[in-house]
């Protein structure tokens, strides 16, 4: 019988790309949009959802339910990116940030929980990133927002085991996709403290997305997640300097880290 993936965020960048590979794999895929109606050229069904409004999230749950009957896979992948100095981001663009990347994911995990438990069975996976793992600069809140997501999903791994309910976390580097026209990038202010080092990291944040890999590996690496019999609790996808930074931080005293962050982008 085929597996029944929900996927956030699907009509675009990694989310698309999951959802067309494990659509030619044979899974029954079902993805969301905020507004599906724009998108002409989805292989697989495109339902409404706004991670940000829980009533909407119920109701591409049901609406799964109601057609397949089940719901085996949720991938987490609906989130947006934010930059700035966090002194000049505003409190309100903060805010929209968690909800969209750490409370909208928790909501969409807390709906498809019950299904999965009745079912005795389910996969969730949640795509945070690699800058989760550390706080960088000019990207603190995107870092706290996607970090803050792989403790809880740490954490709800272990409350769902034992009704064989698999979570884990999968997190990407820089892939080449739309992310960085969806940033909220907070202005570039003439004469500000943060002018000329926030302008440079924003032109090296944004070359590395133009240059980053290809989305397909993402795709690739989700279905072998979805095909394990037991996935492990988090999967790093991305260049190899962007996997072993994360490893240089937990061996590096931290001022020996910081320092090549900070010679990393010019600061």
């Amino acid at each position: 019988m085929s597996k029944v993936v929900f996927i956030t965020g699907a009509s675009s960048g990694i989310g698309k790309s999951i959802g067309e590979f494990l659509h030619a794999k044979g899974f029954i895929v079902y993805g969301t949009s905020r507004n599906p109606n724009r998108i002409t050229d989805s292989q697989f069904p495109l339902l409404a959802l706004d991670v940000r409004n829980k009533e909407s999230i119920t109701q591409a749950i049901d609406t799964i339910l109601q057609k397949s009957g089940r719901i085996d896979v949720v991938i987490n992948n609906a989130g947006v990116g934010i930059t700035g100095p966090i002194e000049e981001i505003p409190t309100e663009e903060i805010k929209n940030n968690f909800e969209t990347n750490l409370f909208g994911p928790i909501e969409v995990m807390k709906a498809a929980l019950p299904a999965m438990r009745s079912q005795k069975s389910g996969l969730i996976i949640n795509i945070t990133s690699i800058a989760g793992y550390m706080g960088l600069p000019y990207r603190g809140i995107y870092s706290a927002s996607k970090g803050a997501l792989e403790l809880i999903t740490e954490a709800l791994r272990m409350e769902v085991k034992s009704f064989g309910i698999h979570i884990t976390n999968v997190a990407p580097g820089d892939f080449a996709t739309n992310i960085a026209a969806g940033r909220f990038h907070a202005p570039l202010i003439k004469g500000s403290a943060y002018e000329i080092p926030y302008g440079t990291t924003l032109s090296m944040m944004n070359e590395h997305v133009d240059s980053g890999s290809n989305p397909n590996e993402m795709a690739e690496a989700i279905y072998k997640i979805i095909e394990s019999p037991s996935p492990k609790g988090h999967y790093k996808i991305g260049a190899f300097m962007q996997k072993f930074s994360i490893v240089l931080k937990r061996i590096l005293p931290d001022k020996v880290y910081e320092k090549m962050l900070m010679n990393h982008y010019k600061l």
